[in-house]
């Protein structure tokens, strides 16, 4: 089988300092990408800024024969974002490819999460990768081709305890993803996300020590190269990835159950088995697959 190669193409990853974002550059810069790593440099919950750890990874690279510039602009903001698209544009003279992988978690209760620790976490994930990729979108859109990758969690997709904010961005990420996927599909810009189960700095405090081997960030990478490969053959999907092990996730609607009488209360409670069916299931591409159930029922 030949070797996956991305020579030619120029790649945005954000959050690229350490863990995740970082391997992911690495990888893609040792296949052949030029790469814009972009970190702001600040700890774990977003405070602080330093240029030090995108540069420390750019050096890496470049020692390794590889070509990348450093970016420490914040991707909240759409001054920073647009810097980093920029810095890729000065470089290398376009943009191929968008990692949106930068984050901050302000794990907190409910009951106890303030405004501001809710809004700094969509800040970074949610409108960073929104900003990033708007940054980029129409470079994409004029020649014709792109591939983004955005991160999300399965905090996002099924819940966590503490993470209402991290869950919100997480799963607010998939929504974005899909719709992404429908408006570049004429322009073959293919847009997907991961869901990784890694050990990072971020997920320290969340996962057992002694998975740090068998979680580790190169056990994920793998597939982000894949989904921004020009070959990838999906569009608008979820995956969750860890430890090896990859899967798709997908949204999908049960059998349901339907009248022409009336609808009360009471039948809602007479017929709740049916409602929550699980099979036979679809999986709609759009809303307009997701109502064609709906249409059957009224018009049958």
């Amino acid at each position: 089988m030949s070797e996956l190669r991305y020579d030619g193409r120029v790649a945005v990853v954000t959050g690229a300092g350490h863990g995740l974002g970082r391997q992911h550059a690495l990888e893609l810069a040792a296949r052949g990408a030029k790469v814009v790593v972009n970190d702001l440099g600040g700890d774990r919950s977003g405070v602080g800024a330093s240029a030090g750890p995108a540069q420390e990874v750019v050096e890496e690279i470049r020692k390794n024969g590889g070509e990348a510039v450093a970016s420490p602009d914040n991707v909240a903001t759409p001054e920073g974002a647009e810097a980093i698209v920029g810095a890729a544009l000065e470089a290398f003279g376009k943009v191929d490819i968008v990692v949106n992988n930068a984050g901050i978690l302000r794990d907190r209760s409910f009951k106890n999460m303030t405004a501001e620790e809710f809004d700094a976490v969509i800040a970074v994930h949610l409108r960073g990768s929104f900003l990033v990729t708007k940054a980029a979108w129409p470079h994409l859109r004029d020649n014709g081709y792109g591939r983004i990758v955005n991160t999300s969690s399965p905090a996002g997709l099924f819940g966590n305890f503490g993470q209402a904010n991290y869950a919100t961005a997480k799963m607010g990420l998939v929504g974005f993803t899909r719709t992404l996927a429908h408006e570049g599909a004429k322009y073959d810009i293919k847009a997907n996300a991961i869901a990784p189960v890694a050990w990072t700095r971020m997920t320290e405090d969340l996962l057992p020590a002694d998975a740090a081997d068998r979680l580790g960030v190169d056990k994920v990478t793998p597939l982000v190269a894949y989904l921004v490969h020009e070959s990838v053959p999906v569009s608008g999907e979820v995956y969750t990835v860890g430890g090896g092990r990859v899967a798709r996730v997908f949204v999908a609607e049960g059998p349901g159950w339907g009248t022409k009488d009336a609808l009360s209360v009471e039948a809602i409670r007479d017929n709740w088995e049916a409602i929550n069916a699980q099979e036979p299931y679809i999986v709609p591409k759009n809303p307009g697959e997701q109502m064609g159930p709906l249409i059957q029922h009224l018009g049958s």
